[in-house]
């Protein structure tokens, strides 16, 4: 089907989803929260991996302050409830590997965005900013969450408050990110990250991002039991047989998935 604000391809197992407002670079309006959520809903059934990545020169540049008359009357609680969380849910509860491909700036509620995928690749001209504090608001959608895990509280703390641009490579530096990549290079770099992970064993990352995701909120006990529990699961697959004899016949592993 056809989107409104958005571009869906899906090609050798890999569904990109292209943020396609570029005249407001990216800016997250009702239609394009609705779109995003029915597409990351489709590339869960469909595909083996996910990229999110913007058109022209921006990511996404957050909110779209003009997508109401007066962007002061807008019912924030109400729009991050009903529309922000379905998706940033979408995004990181996706039973497939997800990437962000952050191709220019990833502002606001746009950073946050591409925070909430498993991998996130940047272009070294890209950066982020938690511009929030600038019209008297917080972190939302999910910055608050995911600020403090990436990079630790005290750069999460200063970011939230000063809203600075933080560069891709800076980002890099204090792990908010996976990589960032010079421009040269970003466009084949986020296909061969995005066709390794076709190729790979998805059930299998499907229980990392679950083991991963528990370690927060158990003590070592607790998180020692998730991985037995889930390696039991994995070791029952086709696809661990197949590791292993591909392993011992020296060959490519030809995984199935889930």
């Amino acid at each position: 089907m056809a989107y409104d604000t958005i571009l869906y391809s899906l090609a050798e197992g890999v569904a990109t989803i292209t943020l396609n407002r570029p005249e407001v670079m990216n800016g997250l309006n009702a239609q394009m929260r609705l779109d995003l959520l029915h597409a990351l809903t489709r590339a869960g059934g469909e595909a083996r991996v996910v990229v999110l990545t913007g058109a022209g020169r921006a990511f996404c540049s957050g909110q779209d302050l003009g997508d109401r008359e007066r962007a002061s009357d807008l019912d924030l609680e109400r729009v991050l409830r009903e529309e922000y969380e379905p998706l940033l849910k979408a995004i990181y509860d996706c039973p497939v590997p997800t990437i962000s491909a952050v191709n220019g700036a990833a502002a606001g509620a746009g950073a946050n965005l591409a925070l909430a995928a498993d991998v996130v690749i940047a272009s070294r001209s890209a950066y982020f900013i938690q511009a929030f504090a600038r019209i008297g608001l917080i972190p939302d959608a999910g910055g608050t969450y995911w600020l403090p895990r990436q990079m630790g509280v005290a750069k999460a703390m200063g970011a939230a408050l000063f809203a600075e641009r933080i560069s891709a490579r800076q980002a890099d530096d204090w792990g908010m990110i996976w990589e960032s990549v010079a421009d040269e290079d970003f466009a084949a770099t986020v296909d061969a990250r995005a066709a390794h992970l076709a190729d790979g064993p998805t059930a299998a990352y499907f229980r990392i991002k679950q083991a991963i995701r528990q370690t927060y909120q158990n003590t070592l006990d607790e998180q020692l039991d998730v991985e037995a529990r889930l390696q039991g699961e994995a070791g029952k697959t086709r696809d661990f047989k197949e590791g292993v004899m591909a392993f011992l016949e020296k060959r490519a592993p030809r995984y199935e998935g889930r």
